[in-house]
């Protein structure tokens, strides 16, 4: 009886056949669309959560944030930790962290509470997806290896579109705890099969661990995040200026280590590469600005609409629908053009619905919304893959292997700062809008939502004039191993 040590090498020298990858890829897909999941019904849930909680969205975003700066922490760490103790053994403690943290978020009474247990999903739920993609790349051999990834993109696909609609039915027909519950079961099986399927692969011998970027990390990405979120509210204040003293000297000193050490946690030597800079940058508005509409537009559809959860997530498919019609179309636009132009039209696209949804009024009505979402998708969908295809390709060569999580890290990183800064400006427009009229709350909610949308515009608008600075790449192709971090930045 062969040992699940040996999968590997048996599927070198044996011919290859789908069937026999379909254990590990349920596992994995079954976790990934678990994971994804549990993103975009927050979304759906903030109002619902601020209501039965008694709080504001300033307070409540941090049951987000919290999230991805947790995501941001783990994803450089997961190339280590597989290294060091195993692929299928890492993946499968993944998997239960993020559904013992799912069943803790059902318990919360506080937001504290949920706070602290978004924080444990969101160690476990970083490391799922580029674990799961390097396990189920390494079984496939070179000529499938395309077949077998593109699979894998069902859970990124299905989990946008579903995840609002079924956070919407589970909201309006149950309570907000199944959101959360319903991850109870998947998790079981996800880590049924993958105990009894995932393949063992063999542990290597690892670096030093950068134990200083890792402590550092979180502590400048965090208070930066707090200082960010108070801002919006007073950024004279005690807790601004404070918050922004630690977090900039913890992000200094963080730079220092990470340029010092041998094999640093983020690769920041990348950014010596102006191209990738400006690429980077570019891709970071554009994640600012979409920001504006994934969390904001929900929001707008429940507190002023009226809009039961259901409805609002049914609301939000076409958005899904345009990205997903229009990404392949961004691919090749980007295989004749070039990133510099796909890009700022995509961008463009953004910038001009997030402006759109600026002007709304209580009365505008759904097809409103639908059309200013569907013009973000369309957006979407053109720039996303050639603005990430590009900062691969124009990284340095020789670093080029870790950029992959220096790109994801710092996306969580930006979602975070983008989530605490615009709700907190809201919440402060709010209460402003609040004076001037009167105590009207739902023409200053109105008002509200319109600035804060017209700020993401202008963010996008930045995006889109940066992105007229792409150059075409000077390096070469990414091919053999380094290839292995496309399909994940892809994402």
């Amino acid at each position: 009886m062969s040992s699940p040590t040996n999968v590997g090498a048996a599927a070198e020298s044996a011919p290859f056949s789908m069937k026999a990858i379909m254990g590990p890829m349920m596992a994995i897909v079954v976790g990934m669309i678990m994971v994804i999941l549990d993103s975009t019904v927050m979304n759906i849930a903030l109002p619902t959560l601020m209501s039965d909680f008694d709080t504001t969205v300033n307070t409540m975003q941090w049951s987000i944030t919290a999230y991805t700066l947790a995501l941001s922490a783990v994803i450089p760490l997961a190339g280590w930790l597989t290294d060091r103790f195993g692929a299928k053994q890492i993946f499968l403690i993944t998997i239960f962290l993020f559904t013992a943290g799912s069943l803790l978020c059902s318990f919360a009474t506080t937001p504290d509470q949920l706070i602290i247990y978004r924080i444990i999903q969101g160690i476990g739920g970083g490391m799922v997806q580029p674990i799961g993609m390097a396990i189920i790349f390494k079984l496939a051999p070179p000529n499938k290896q395309g077949a077998v990834m593109g699979m894998l993109g069902i859970p990124m696909m299905l989990g946008p579109a579903l995840g609002p609609v079924l956070g919407g039915y589970l909201l309006e027909y149950a309570t907000w705890h199944w959101i959360f519950l319903i991850n109870l079961p998947i998790g079981i099986i996800a880590i049924m099969v993958g105990l009894r399927f995932l393949p063992k692969v063999e542990r290597k011998t690892v670096p030093a661990l950068d134990f200083w970027g890792m402590l550092l990390a979180p502590i400048a990405f965090a208070t930066l995040s707090y200082a960010v979120s108070e801002g919006g509210k007073d950024w004279g204040s005690a807790n601004t200026i404070v918050s922004l003293i630690v977090g900039g000297v913890a992000l200094v000193l963080f730079i220092v280590v990470e340029l010092l050490h041998k094999q640093p946690l983020l690769e920041l030597r990348v950014f010596g590469s102006s191209d990738f800079t400006i690429g980077i940058f570019a891709s970071w508005l554009m994640t600012m600005a979409l920001f504006g509409s994934f969390l904001f537009v929900p929001m707008y559809m429940q507190q002023v609409f009226h809009y039961e959860p259901l409805k609002t997530g049914f609301m939000i498919l076409p958005q899904v629908a345009m990205t997903g019609l229009f990404m392949p179309i961004g691919g090749k636009l980007f295989d004749k053009f070039g990133a510099r132009v796909v890009s700022v039209v995509g961008i463009a696209f953004i910038a001009a619905g997030l402006f759109y949804m600026s002007q709304i009024q209580a009365d505008s009505g759904a097809g409103y919304v639908i059309t200013a979402t569907m013009m973000m998708g369309i957006g979407m969908g053109l720039s996303m893959m050639p603005v990430n295809t590009h900062i691969l390709k124009v990284a340095p060569r020789k670093l080029v292997g870790r950029v992959t999580p220096l790109v994801s890290a710092a996306q969580q990183v930006i979602v975070s700062f983008a989530i605490a800064g615009l709700a907190s400006y809201m919440g402060n427009r709010v209460e402003e809008h609040m004076t001037t009229n009167k105590g009207d709350m739902a023409a200053s909610l109105v008002s509200a939502f319109g600035d804060t949308f017209l700020v993401a515009a202008c963010i996008a608008v930045a995006g889109a004039l940066l992105a007229l600075l792409l150059r075409k790449p000077k390096t070469e192709e990414v091919d053999g191993e380094d290839a292995v971090n496309a399909p994940v930045m892809m994402h």
